[in-house]
């Protein structure tokens, strides 16, 4: 913006009524009398008062108010009171906007958040906007500063009662990463944080965090045989089309182990039938994850290309994005396979046979990618997709075999082997 410069003038009322407007940018024109005061007028024919001082080192500019809301005699007088502020120390600037920013909301802070963490996964975001709807609801328009240790320790108890130990545990992890964001987001005109401490310290205080069991269930090799006759009896509907592409979903997650999200939003882009291998791009620990295709895995995403509608592997049946709802087909699995089973459990089982036939420890942290930056050796270790190739075909022969089927068999023989027993 251009600013123009106007010789110093005693400033007073009838000397700001004849202000020229310029044609571009904003004239200055400073008081002859008290250093520092100052009215700008714009292009658009805005007036206001300023105050021009050192603080702190740097030359600030203070915004008194807009004429003729506040008059010249009322203006002169504000100057007058916060030189008098900056002499005994004070910082205007920093606490104008403390001011400001205390009034800052758990909704204003979550906002903020969400913009300057542009890596949140979907379902990490998807999870954290229903903790601020369904938790902290009645929290939202409550400013940061006001929510205290006493009231975090009080609603993760209640949580807790409500809800279940580990809900009450995820949400105020939640709140703790929220709170740290703010206080280090929210700083005054001396680059002092507004917020002193996070309150949900009070829990790591007096150890009152839910101690939650890490869930270890799996579906058993027993149990493989009845979940598979359930999987294959997921065919299309003339009203829903999708029951097929979450048979296939499953079956992928049981052969890779692929964490929900990365199985789901797959693309044909990563691929690579030729090659028979498969790529992560968008992972947990932010590593491209290489997998070789065992035979049936080959098999079942050959059959998904050639019926392919969109960028996606496990697209909906409405042909835009790709599957998000499983609950439904996963209940039906349940309810005739008598096995009941979470999408994780798929992942577990998976790394649990891979660790069972004595595959290397290093090939199943691969499988799994899982990272070993701690691992001094694992970080001389490079391993190439291919040396993955066999105890991928292992773990895969192993399941089918526990299913009831030979091993490298395909998911076209398993559909066949249906049709026939239907018939």
């Amino acid at each position: 913006m251009n600013t123009h410069q106007t010789p110093a003038q005693k400033i007073t009322k009838s000397y700001v009524d004849r202000l020229s407007t310029p044609e571009t940018g904003q004239a200055f024109i400073r008081d002859t009398e008290l250093k520092g005061f100052a009215v700008r007028i714009t292009s658009s024919g805005a007036k206001s008062f300023i105050l021009e001082k050192r603080i702190d080192g740097k030359v600030k500019r203070l915004t008194l108010g807009r004429y003729p809301e506040l008059t010249v005699e009322q203006a002169r007088k504000e100057a007058h009171k916060l030189l008098g502020h900056i002499a005994t120390g004070r910082n205007p600037v920093a606490e104008k906007k403390q001011e400001a920013l205390q009034g800052t909301t758990l909704k204003q802070a979550f906002g903020d958040f969400v913009k300057t963490r542009k890596n949140l996964k979907e379902r990490t975001l998807y999870d954290y906007r229903r903790v601020m709807s369904i938790i902290f609801t009645d929290w939202q328009d409550k400013p940061m500063i006001d929510i205290n240790k006493d009231m975090v320790s009080k609603r993760h108890s209640k949580i807790g009662a409500e809800r279940g130990e580990a809900y009450a545990n995820l949400s105020m992890r939640f709140l703790r990463a929220l709170f740290n964001f703010s206080i280090a987001q929210y700083e005054d005109g001396s680059g002092k944080s507004i917020l002193h401490e996070n309150p949900v310290v009070r829990l790591t205080q007096t150890r009152a965090w839910y101690r939650v069991e890490r869930r270890q269930t799996i579906i058993k090799p027993h149990e493989l045989k009845p979940w598979f006759e359930a999987i294959m009896n997921l065919k299309n509907d003339p009203i829903s089309q999708n029951r097929e592409t979450i048979r296939d979903y499953l079956l992928l997650v049981l052969f890779t182990g692929l964490r929900r999200e990365e199985a789901a939003s797959m693309t044909w882009a990563n691929v690579d039938l030729q090659a028979k291998t498969l790529r992560v791009t968008d992972t947990k620990n932010h590593s491209d994850h290489n997998l070789p295709l065992s035979d049936f895995l080959y098999d079942l995403l050959q059959n998904r290309k050639a019926h392919a509608i969109n960028e996606y592997v496990f697209h909906r049946a409405s042909g835009t994005g790709y599957v998000s709802e499983q609950r439904k087909q996963m209940a039906k699995v349940i309810k005739e396979s008598g096995v009941s089973f979470t999408i994780h459990d798929l992942r577990r089982t998976f790394l649990t046979i891979a660790e069972s036939l004595d595959i290397p420890a290093y090939a199943v942290k691969r499988l799994a990618n899982h990272k070993m930056s701690n691992d001094v050796t694992a970080g001389y270790i490079v391993t190439d997709v291919e040396r993955l190739r066999q105890p991928m075909q292992k773990i895969t022969d192993y399941i089918l075999k526990c299913a009831g089927y030979r091993p490298s068999a395909t998911v076209t023989d398993l559909s066949e082997k249906k049709s026939h027993k239907t018939s």
